[in-house]
């Protein structure tokens, strides 16, 4: 393949299934063992070049060029706000941005002192409250957001969650839904135009994968709701 691009993946949990979606779209030198550890691979079956990077890096990668495209959760994009073109919703590693806060605490609208949350987003968090008119001194942090309002740090906290299991482990309870993330491809508005045919193919066949995927959990969702209603059992895969 004369024509290449450099793809900038995130690191961590959405690195496998983001892999699988390239797979499931037919790139076969996705199927090698590739991990977090090593940092750049090469892919020359598909034209591509591989970069696994932080997810907060991503956006930055792909907006200066250093990669033409990037798969990225929506909750970085909405935080970071980069200037690149976002054409498809991978609708894997689904999540919501929330607000949270120690369960059985009182709600307080007090519009008389500052409210202190912390976060990793703080961007996203002062756009909210102010939206509420509520004043609010934002505390960021970098990990263990749950730990801030049990030791008396902040009152509430705004973060992602995917089960709730660990909100519950500390005994925070959700208050409001900012948001909902899932995985994203963004693409290098310059690239876009110079490598049009590669990138128009990869997002072509990304959203096939996508289509097919939901088009096969609905089928299994049909079989199930089938089975329950004659009293069958369907083992899924």
């Amino acid at each position: 393949m004369s024509e290449s691009i450099t793809i900038a993946l995130s690191k961590g949990t959405l690195l496998t299934p983001t892999l699988d979606v390239f797979r499931r779209a037919g790139y076969k030198g996705h199927d090698r063992r590739i991990d977090d550890r090593r940092l750049v691979w090469d892919c020359p079956e598909d034209g591509h070049t591989l970069l696994i990077v932080r997810p907060t890096d991503v956006p930055t990668y792909v907006e200066y060029g250093a990669a033409d495209v990037g798969i990225v959760g929506k909750d970085v994009l909405l935080e970071q706000k980069p200037d690149v073109y976002e054409p498809l919703d991978l609708q894997m590693g689904t999540c919501k941005l929330v607000v949270a806060e120690p369960k059985g605490k009182m709600s307080s609208n007090r519009l008389s002192a500052k409210l202190r949350v912390a976060t990793k987003y703080p961007n996203i968090t002062e756009k909210h409250f102010n939206q509420l008119g509520i004043p609010v001194e934002i505390i960021k942090l970098y990990g263990s957001i749950e730990l801030a309002p049990l030791v008396g740090l902040t009152e509430r906290i705004v973060d992602l969650v995917s089960t709730g299991r660990t909100l519950k482990a500390h005994n925070l309870v959700e208050r409001e839904v900012i948001a909902w993330s899932s995985a994203r491809v963004i693409v290098n508005r310059a690239s876009l135009k110079i490598k049009h045919a590669i990138i128009t193919d990869l997002i072509e066949r990304l959203k096939k994968a996508v289509r097919d995927d939901s088009r096969a959990e609905a089928a299994c969702g049909s079989e199930q709701t089938r089975a329950n209603a004659s009293g069958r059992y369907v083992k899924r895969s």
